[in-house]
């Protein structure tokens, strides 16, 4: 093979492990249902303890406010613009609106420091082995499901876009 299309080669392969990392389905194989099933159901509830210590915390925790449970990685780019977006809404509704944030890292190394870097103030939990993202279904990276005071999914928002902040804090005020 000559160099420029081991090159070439290269380059493709990059692209592609690039696109599943980010924008691909999670966990490589054909799953029944998807994350837009959970549109009118309840939060699947879970029980996780933040990174750094604290109480294990799960949707019904947050019973009576309007939750934002996200589905993130600190390899994705994406995810990064993300948080502060989430924690300027979580100040602008203050004691109304919860985050968690739920990391499907294969390990918690370099969770803190994601946290550290991003300065966001909302709980980050490690889901080890992806049991509570096989529960959510998010099809890519981040996907946050909007759930309602009652602790029902009323809304799917896959990946992360310019224009996402008025989006949200529109449907925020909406649970309210």
């Amino acid at each position: 093979m000559s160099g420029a299309r081991r090159v070439a080669l290269a380059l493709t392969l990059a692209l592609l492990a690039t696109l599943a990392a980010c924008g691909g389905a999670m966990g490589g194989g054909a799953k029944s249902g998807s994350a837009s099933d959970q549109v009118g159901a309840p939060a699947p509830d879970f029980s996780l303890a933040p990174v750094g210590g604290g109480s294990a915390i799960g949707p019904k925790s947050f019973t009576g406010k309007v939750l934002i449970v996200d589905f993130w990685a600190t390899w994705c780019a994406p995810c990064r613009q993300s948080f502060p977006v989430y924690q300027h809404l979580l100040e602008k509704f203050p004691g109304r609106l919860a985050v968690v944030g739920v990391s499907v890292d294969d390990a918690p190394d370099g969770i803190a420091k994601f946290q550290s870097e991003t300065g966001v103030h909302f709980p980050l939990v490690w889901d080890q082995g992806q049991a509570v993202a096989g529960a959510y279904k998010p099809g890519t990276m981040p996907t946050s499901f909007v759930v309602d005071r009652s602790g029902i999914v009323q809304k799917i928002h896959e990946g992360f876009h310019q224009g996402d902040e008025a989006a949200l804090e529109q449907e925020i005020r909406s649970l309210l």
